[in-house]
């Protein structure tokens, strides 16, 4: 009688192992079929719209022609990557989307927390209903829509805001979006007030996941609102807070086409010409296809890489990453 060696015994015992949990996983998914049907038009989103287009990253290596096509035309190897490092005109914008998505980080990302803890601590519904409101609206307007509502108000002749300055306090008028230091507060604030909103909406749904036990507890213990919010309400929404961080550093080389091209002209253009408009400029206006492949590819890249970072670093620091 043969003996088998522990080796093959565990090599069955895995085979085994592996059948009973694909048995399982095909019956889950039969289950739940229904579920699974719900993922499909995203599913076929992604597919069509960020897979599918993967293909043509290639010309970014290639001298694209519209009458070669993309495998007709002419390989060119990392010319257009050598281009790119060397124009000063790519470091400049580069640093413009890099710093304005630092401000954004700085300015923008804590609000949402802010006052979703605040519209916590509300206790007159009504009132709690009537703020939540106001702050979701600026979320599901365009910025075609809000970009000339920023215009026509901050105008040095008949903008509100002016009006105020001039006539109340005797501020002769400022020409905020021709100004560089005061385009860029406009760019943040007016971040803030479109996107709030909706953050809140993410925190809160995570506040009303901590067991209020944990509140009662910390009332008997004599732990006063601001007590119970640092070592209750910020410990239980961290987890959220440490992938939506993972998010926005991930999108440290991306910003907001619309709001940005909404509010841009020539007098800022130093400090307003980020990747997504220099794409759009050199790219589809000036056909320069190939070479803003490159950029976009370089900026996705460099999304990547960032994501992966902050991602370990979150989880060495004993946080929930996103992978």
């Amino acid at each position: 009688m043969d003996v088998q060696q522990p080796n093959q015994i565990s090599d069955h015992l895995s085979i085994e192992r592996s059948k009973r949990m694909g048995g399982n996983l095909r019956r889950d998914i039969y289950r739940d079929r229904y579920l699974y049907m719900l993922l499909l038009p995203i599913l076929a989103f992604y597919i069509l719209f960020r897979y599918i287009p993967m293909y043509g990253l290639i010309i970014a290596f290639k001298d694209f022609r519209f009458v070669d096509g993309i495998l007709g035309s002419q390989w060119v190897g990392l010319q257009h990557f050598e281009r790119m490092f060397r124009s000063e005109q790519f470091f400049r914008i580069v640093w413009n989307t890099f710093i304005l998505n630092v401000y954004q980080l700085v300015f923008q990302f804590p609000v949402p927390i802010a006052l979703a803890i605040l519209l916590n601590e509300m206790r007159k519904k009504y009132l709690k209903r009537t703020v939540q409101s106001l702050l979701y609206v600026p979320h599901f307007i365009s910025w075609v829509v809000l970009g000339g509502i920023l215009i026509a108000i901050l105008s040095p002749s008949t903008g509100i805001i002016n009006i105020i300055l001039q006539r109340v306090f005797g501020i002769e008028p400022i020409f905020f979006m021709a100004d560089r230091f005061w385009w860029v507060v406009v760019f943040i604030a007016s971040g803030i007030w479109k996107t709030a909103g909706w953050g809140t909406i993410l925190y809160l749904a995570a506040i009303t996941n901590i067991d209020p036990q944990l509140y009662e507890a910390a009332i008997i213990d004599g732990a006063n609102k601001w007590r119970q919010i640092w070592h209750i309400t910020i410990p239980g929404i961290s987890g959220t807070i440490g992938i939506l961080l993972i998010l926005n550093v991930g999108g440290f080389l991306e910003i907001s086409f619309e709001h940005i091209f909404m509010l841009q002209n020539q007098r800022v253009m130093r400090v307003a010409d980020v990747i997504p408009t220099f794409v759009y400029r050199a790219g589809l206006q000036g056909a320069q296809f190939s070479y803003t492949t490159g950029v976009g590819f370089f900026q996705s890249f460099v999304g990547l890489f960032l994501i992966w970072t902050v991602n370990r670093i979150i989880k060495k620091t004993g946080g929930m990453g996103l992978f």
